[in-house]
Protein backbone atom coordinates (compact mmCIF):
# COMPACT_ATOMS: atom_id res chain seq x y z
CA UNK A 1 0.00 0.00 0.00
CA UNK A 2 1.45 3.48 -0.71
CA UNK A 3 1.39 5.48 2.20
CA UNK A 4 2.97 8.89 2.63
CA UNK A 5 3.73 10.26 6.03
CA UNK A 6 1.60 13.09 7.12
CA UNK A 7 3.10 16.45 9.12
CA UNK A 8 2.08 14.42 12.36
CA UNK A 9 3.82 11.61 11.68
CA UNK A 10 0.94 9.28 10.69
CA UNK A 11 0.68 7.76 7.44
CA UNK A 12 -1.81 9.94 4.93
CA UNK A 13 -3.95 7.35 2.67
CA UNK A 14 -2.66 6.83 -1.05
CA UNK A 15 -4.09 9.49 -3.53
CA UNK A 16 -5.83 6.84 -5.82
CA UNK A 17 -7.95 5.33 -2.27
CA UNK A 18 -8.72 8.77 -1.66
CA UNK A 19 -9.77 9.53 -5.09
CA UNK A 20 -11.85 5.76 -5.50
CA UNK A 21 -13.32 7.21 -2.43
CA UNK A 22 -14.30 10.14 -3.82
CA UNK A 23 -16.14 7.93 -6.09
CA UNK A 24 -18.21 5.85 -3.92
CA UNK A 25 -19.43 9.14 -2.36
CA UNK A 26 -20.29 10.51 -5.70
CA UNK A 27 -22.31 7.86 -7.13
CA UNK A 28 -23.79 7.10 -3.76
CA UNK A 29 -24.96 10.40 -3.39
CA UNK A 30 -26.03 10.67 -7.22
CA UNK A 31 -28.61 7.44 -6.40
CA UNK A 32 -29.52 9.44 -3.35
CA UNK A 33 -28.37 6.63 -1.51
CA UNK A 34 -27.83 7.32 2.65
CA UNK A 35 -24.12 5.98 4.22
CA UNK A 36 -26.45 3.85 5.94
CA UNK A 37 -28.39 2.44 3.44
CA UNK A 38 -25.10 1.10 1.19
CA UNK A 39 -23.59 0.32 4.64
CA UNK A 40 -26.40 -2.12 4.97
CA UNK A 41 -26.39 -3.27 1.78
CA UNK A 42 -22.32 -4.34 2.14
CA UNK A 43 -23.33 -5.93 5.70
CA UNK A 44 -21.32 -2.75 7.21
CA UNK A 45 -21.40 0.30 9.30
CA UNK A 46 -21.71 3.44 8.31
CA UNK A 47 -18.71 4.83 9.94
CA UNK A 48 -17.05 2.01 7.35
CA UNK A 49 -18.69 3.79 4.45
CA UNK A 50 -17.10 7.25 5.69
CA UNK A 51 -13.73 5.57 6.21
CA UNK A 52 -13.42 4.17 2.36
CA UNK A 53 -15.47 7.45 1.46
CA UNK A 54 -12.48 9.75 2.92
CA UNK A 55 -10.33 7.05 1.48
CA UNK A 56 -8.73 6.23 5.25
CA UNK A 57 -9.17 2.30 4.70
CA UNK A 58 -8.68 0.83 0.91
CA UNK A 59 -11.29 -0.64 -1.21
CA UNK A 60 -10.58 -4.53 -1.49
CA UNK A 61 -11.38 -6.28 -4.54
CA UNK A 62 -14.15 -8.32 -3.61
CA UNK A 63 -15.73 -4.99 -2.17
CA UNK A 64 -15.43 -3.05 -5.60
CA UNK A 65 -17.17 -5.87 -7.16
CA UNK A 66 -20.10 -5.44 -4.58
CA UNK A 67 -20.08 -1.76 -5.33
CA UNK A 68 -20.40 -2.13 -8.57
CA UNK A 69 -23.06 -4.70 -8.52
CA UNK A 70 -24.99 -1.55 -6.46
CA UNK A 71 -24.14 1.16 -8.15
CA UNK A 72 -24.56 -0.72 -11.38
CA UNK A 73 -21.09 0.58 -13.22
CA UNK A 74 -18.18 -1.19 -13.97
CA UNK A 75 -14.80 -1.34 -12.00
CA UNK A 76 -13.68 1.39 -14.24
CA UNK A 77 -15.83 3.91 -12.96
CA UNK A 78 -14.03 3.96 -9.97
CA UNK A 79 -10.90 5.23 -11.66
CA UNK A 80 -12.05 7.76 -14.36
CA UNK A 81 -10.71 11.33 -13.87
CA UNK A 82 -6.96 9.89 -12.65
CA UNK A 83 -5.28 11.64 -14.96
CA UNK A 84 -2.47 9.59 -17.15
CA UNK A 85 -4.50 6.50 -16.10
CA UNK A 86 -4.56 4.72 -19.49
CA UNK A 87 -1.16 5.08 -19.19
CA UNK A 88 0.62 2.66 -17.14
CA UNK A 89 2.03 4.20 -14.02
CA UNK A 90 5.39 3.38 -13.45
CA UNK A 91 6.23 0.53 -11.24
CA UNK A 92 9.47 -0.27 -9.51
CA UNK A 93 10.63 -2.52 -6.78
CA UNK A 94 11.10 -1.50 -3.71
CA UNK A 95 14.20 -3.30 -2.34
CA UNK A 96 15.10 -5.44 -5.30
CA UNK A 97 13.83 -8.85 -6.67
CA UNK A 98 13.46 -10.61 -3.29
CA UNK A 99 10.91 -8.29 -2.26
CA UNK A 100 7.98 -7.97 -4.89
CA UNK A 101 6.43 -5.14 -3.67
CA UNK A 102 5.69 -2.20 -5.89
CA UNK A 103 5.21 1.81 -4.87
CA UNK A 104 3.19 3.96 -7.75
CA UNK A 105 4.77 6.89 -9.04
CA UNK A 106 2.01 8.99 -7.65
CA UNK A 107 3.11 12.12 -9.54
CA UNK A 108 2.55 9.99 -12.66
CA UNK A 109 -1.61 10.10 -11.85
CA UNK A 110 -1.82 13.59 -10.97
CA UNK A 111 -4.21 13.41 -8.07
CA UNK A 112 -4.12 16.04 -4.83
CA UNK A 113 -4.53 14.64 -1.45
CA UNK A 114 -7.89 15.56 -0.43
CA UNK A 115 -10.89 15.22 -3.21
CA UNK A 116 -13.53 18.21 -3.79
CA UNK A 117 -16.36 17.99 -1.53
CA UNK A 118 -19.43 18.21 -4.32
CA UNK A 119 -21.26 21.29 -3.20
CA UNK A 120 -24.79 20.37 -1.96
CA UNK A 121 -26.38 22.20 -5.07
CA UNK A 122 -24.41 20.06 -7.39
CA UNK A 123 -25.32 16.88 -5.77
CA UNK A 124 -28.99 17.46 -5.77
CA UNK A 125 -29.23 17.99 -9.25
CA UNK A 126 -26.73 14.98 -10.17
CA UNK A 127 -29.28 13.06 -7.93
CA UNK A 128 -32.49 14.20 -10.04
CA UNK A 129 -30.22 13.75 -13.33
CA UNK A 130 -29.73 10.19 -12.38
CA UNK A 131 -33.13 9.12 -12.57
CA UNK A 132 -34.31 10.47 -15.79
CA UNK A 133 -34.66 7.31 -17.45
CA UNK A 134 -35.24 8.35 -20.98
CA UNK A 135 -32.27 9.11 -23.12
CA UNK A 136 -33.89 11.87 -25.25
CA UNK A 137 -34.77 13.73 -22.21
CA UNK A 138 -31.58 13.23 -20.02
CA UNK A 139 -29.85 14.96 -23.65
CA UNK A 140 -32.43 17.70 -23.71
CA UNK A 141 -31.48 18.42 -20.11
CA UNK A 142 -27.81 18.27 -20.54
CA UNK A 143 -28.43 20.78 -23.75
CA UNK A 144 -29.96 22.80 -21.64
CA UNK A 145 -27.72 23.26 -18.74
CA UNK A 146 -24.40 23.46 -21.65
CA UNK A 147 -26.70 26.20 -22.89
CA UNK A 148 -27.84 27.61 -19.59
CA UNK A 149 -23.53 27.84 -18.80
CA UNK A 150 -22.60 29.29 -21.75
CA UNK A 151 -25.18 32.31 -21.41
CA UNK A 152 -24.02 32.65 -18.04
CA UNK A 153 -20.07 33.10 -19.17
Amino acid sequence: MVKRASSDGESAPSPIDVHVGARIRLRRMALGMSQEKLGAALQLTFQQIQKYERGVNRVGASRLYDLCRIFDVGPDYFFEGLTDFEAKPRLRPSRGPADLSFTVAEEQVGLTDEPEPLPADQAELLAYFSRIIDPEVRRRVLDLVKSISATAA
